[in-house]
């Protein structure tokens, strides 16, 4: 049955072991912290070199995979045999005959990334009920906040509240590189004083602290033309590091989440974060925001993000930059 990756690792950490990993879906990261335990923890360094063999999809075959994972280990309790890539791989149906009846010394990790087998097929039927099948699924957008603030809880990190707001609009759902970033981080820190602020972020990713997606919701959302005006001449004098097609996205999606607001019945802290999916910190700044923009005004701005993200893509205005268009599009939903 398909298992967590918390429950996987946990095994792997008593010396549990199937004798198959089979590690699908969209999401990478955690296909990758599962395959790198495995490889690195299940064989002491003098059993790898003749006992631990990594193959890639585009360079074997299913029956070469099951040939290499019937042999015996070689002075060893177990070999590991891992697939890399095995999404490439042809026929990976004719695998189901090695998964009924598999060596129990083979440690067999197959990565099948960026896709999931079909839950008709025999092949998943099998894995599902007889080894450790495994799907990763690709975070939302609004998941990732809650991501970033669990990882450095198990870290032993604290952030202030709109850091992870802040990673996510410049990181995107990318876990990897997330995580990445968030170790360089991590590294810079004082023992004494284990806190990742904003300016600890602008100091060593390069996010600015006042010119970014976040800062520019807020702003917009409490009407300051001031500040709205000066992060977007910043976007407009720096367009590779601040693309109108995100920033349209980003006010979608925040004006989206504020006409959701208008529409609860309960506007307690605490249901308001579970429906829009935020922080119950962010709370505050729907409030103000709904305070500014009524219903009919939030519909008018999601009307105007929609006509200017087909303009930014080259429909109907080809001649503006996007800059220029930037710069119109906050000052009409300022005078809206």
């Amino acid at each position: 049955m398909p298992v967590s990756y918390d429950e996987i690792i946990s095994d792997l950490k008593k010396r549990i072991y199937k004798p198959v990993y089979f590690l699908a879906g969209e999401e990478p990261y955690y296909i990758d912290l599962i395959t790198e335990f495995i490889e690195k923890n299940v064989l002491d360094e003098s059993e790898r070199s003749f006992n631990q063999l990594i193959l890639y999809g585009d360079d074997t075959s299913v029956a070469s995979i099951i040939e290499i994972s019937r042999r015996f280990p070689m002075m060893s309790s177990h070999q590991v045999v891992i697939i890399r890539e095995a999404q490439t791989l042809k026929k990976i149906e004719d695998l189901v005959v090695y998964v009924e009846k598999p060596l129990p010394s083979t440690i067999l990790v197959i990565n099948y990334k960026y896709k999931i087998l079909d839950k008709r097929t025999r092949l998943y039927k099998v894995l599902n009920s007889q080894a450790v099948y495994f799907e990763s699924s690709r975070l939302r957008d609004y998941q990732v906040p809650a991501w970033i603030d669990r990882y450095m809880m198990a870290k032993g990190i604290r952030s202030e509240p709109s850091v992870s707001a802040m990673l996510t609009e410049y990181l995107g759902t990318d876990l990897h590189k997330i995580a990445n970033e968030l170790e360089k981080l991590i590294i810079t820190l004082p023992a004494e004083k284990p806190l990742i602020t904003t300016a600890l972020i602008e100091k060593n990713i390069g996010i600015s602290k006042d010119y970014n997606n976040f800062e520019l919701q807020k702003a917009v959302g409490e009407r300051n033309i001031l500040k709205a005006n000066m992060i977007v001449h910043h976007f407009a004098n720096n367009p590779k590091d601040n693309p109108i097609t995100l920033t349209i996205a980003s006010l979608f999606s925040y004006f989206s989440k504020l006409l959701t607001y208008h529409y609860l019945r309960d506007k307690s802290k605490n249901n308001v974060a579970s429906a829009l999916k935020i922080n119950s910190f962010f709370v505050k700044d729907y409030e103000a925001a709904a305070s500014v923009y009524n219903v009919a005004k939030t519909v008018r701005v999601i009307s105007l993000l929609r006509s200017y993200d087909m303009k930014s893509k080259g429909f109907g205005d080809l001649s503006s930059e996007p800059g220029d268009l930037l710069k119109e599009l906050i000052f009409k939903i300022l005078h809206i």
